[in-house]
């Protein structure tokens, strides 16, 4: 049986230089800023995980699920799996990410991309 899993929506990469970073990666991979925004990259041709570039976050992956329930259902499968939830994190009041570590402490967020 086939079921909807999460899928890589984007990768943040932490950077120091936004703009160089941005024009770098968008002819490295042919993106383009997505709502004119210089941080947030797309695919030219709408396939394909977002870049996001940032300065302060850690490099990580945001893997996206549909809505809330699939958002969970993720989380407690990737659990089972052997990852754990980051207790410590401080997320902000409307938060629609829940962040985990992989078996290696690699840190990804579960996003409800429905949001």
């Amino acid at each position: 049986m086939l079921v909807d899993m999460v899928k890589i929506g984007s990768v943040v990469l932490t950077v120091r230089d936004i703009q160089r970073a941005s024009t770098f990666w968008r002819s490295a991979l042919g993106y383009v800023p997505g709502h004119g925004n210089d941080a947030m990259l797309v695919p030219e041709n709408g396939e394909g995980p977002f870049l996001l570039l940032d300065a302060e976050d850690r490099t990580h992956l945001d893997l996206w699920a549909a809505n809330s329930q699939e958002q969970q259902a993720e989380v407690d499968r990737l659990v089972s799996l052997g990852a754990r939830r980051v207790e410590d994190w401080v997320y902000p009041d409307d938060a629609d990410f829940i962040v985990l570590a992989d078996t290696e402490g690699n840190l990804f967020c579960v996003i409800d991309a429905g949001r």
